[in-house]
């Protein structure tokens, strides 16, 4: 298991949200196809066909755990890395 699968199944555990690495939890949406657009310190993700928008800000090093825990709902909804990326 490559180190993104392992955070990818970081995040689906929702008991890891608050260990979450901004910079981590930024770059596995980009793997995944996200676009990423940064205005100020808001990172915005869309991705085509995925209606949800992904608006997620720093906390320090860290990601914001109701935002793991929105990245977690959205990767299960729209089954992202059902396969392997690495």
């Amino acid at each position: 298991m490559g180190k993104w699968e392992k955070l990818r199944q970081k995040i689906l555990v929702s008991g890891a949200d608050a260990d979450v690495r901004f910079d981590d939890i930024c770059h596995l949406l980009r793997r995944h196809g996200f676009r990423e657009r940064i205005k100020g310190s808001h990172h915005i993700f869309t991705m085509p066909g995925v209606d949800e928008i992904l608006n997620l800000q720093p906390k320090g090093g860290g990601a914001k755990a109701y935002q793991v825990a929105q990245v977690r709902d959205l990767i299960l909804k729209h089954r992202l890395g059902d396969r392997s990326d690495d």
